[in-house]
């Protein structure tokens, strides 16, 4: 058991014993009193009041405390996510300077460092973006946006920045003009973020399928599903929020700040749409559909 897990049982079984202190004076005043309706009265509402702020206390201190441990492992995971890159970047640009390298090693060395820095840039843009997501809304300059040419132009990014092969992200394209009014930019962020959860979440051979489609005539769906990991019924409601990941007993330590649904849900209801899951549990895959209102031809 951690400290910070002590010390939430603490103030819970301080509470719980106050509680039961509150409860027998309370007894003890009506019995004393019974006779009397004036401070018999008065004992019980003062009694309801002590609870009730006993309560309260006792809950926002649990909640300070967790929304705490949240924020360390933050911390620890915008930390791990930035040291990696930076320090892969450096031993490569050591063997660089240190030695003589021929062409094709050099090319792949650069390579290396392109990928570490394009890492980088990720996890900073997420930070960013999560920070902006906190504040009031902004103007967004919108337009036209053919989610299905967006969707291809993601999928191909993704097989190129996992290095997967064809065939691991299949994508489902329906006819017609499936085009919403918003910004490009965030759209292609929210996009991105479902296919790299699903391919991180996947294991070493991810399998995703990616459909593009109009369920109702003003309506865009874009669904990713994966045949990964999967995720308990009672985290689904939960993983949209801010610094939260999936906890499985299978899972093993998936690199990410717990940030990227937390963006995908705000950008999403920012463009007047919402974002949902669904997973059938551990080892079931899951299934992840962004929904937007569809602009009329």
């Amino acid at each position: 058991m951690t400290r910070r897990q002590k010390a939430i049982a603490f103030f819970v079984a301080l509470c719980v014993v106050l509680v039961a202190a509150a409860v027998s004076l309370n007894i003890g005043w009506i019995v004393i009193n019974a006779r009397r309706v004036t401070p018999l009265i008065l004992g019980i509402i003062s009694f309801a009041l002590i609870i009730a702020g006993l309560i309260v206390y006792t809950v926002f201190l649990v909640l300070e405390i967790k929304r705490n441990e949240d924020h360390d492992t933050f911390i620890n995971a915008v930390t791990h996510e930035l040291k990696t890159p930076i320090a892969s970047m450096r031993l490569y640009l050591q063997t660089l300077q240190a030695r003589d390298v021929d062409e094709t090693r050099r090319r792949k060395f650069y390579d290396i460092m392109l990928a570490d820095a394009d890492r980088l840039h990720r996890t900073v843009e997420q930070v960013l973006r999560a920070g902006a997501s906190g504040q009031k809304p902004r103007v967004v300059a919108r337009a036209p946006v053919d989610m299905a040419a967006l969707t291809r132009e993601c999928v191909q990014l993704a097989v190129a920045r996992h290095h997967l092969d064809a065939g691991a992200i299949a994508l489902e394209a329906h006819d017609g003009r499936l085009v919403v009014n918003g910004d490009d930019e965030e759209l292609r962020t929210v996009v991105t973020n479902l296919l790299d959860n699903a391919v991180k979440y996947s294991g070493e051979s991810p399998r995703v399928t990616v459909s593009v489609a109009a369920p109702a005539p003003d309506t865009v769906w874009v669904r990713v599903q994966d045949r990964g990991v999967g995720i308990p019924r009672k985290q689904l409601k939960r993983i949209f929020k801010r610094f939260y990941r999936v906890r499985t007993r299978s899972l093993k330590q998936v690199a990410g700040t717990g940030l990227g649904l937390f963006i995908v849900r705000s950008i999403a209801r920012a463009h007047g749409g919402r974002v949902f899951a669904h997973s059938e549990g551990e080892g079931r895959g899951a299934t992840f559909t962004l929904e937007l209102p569809r602009l009329a031809s």
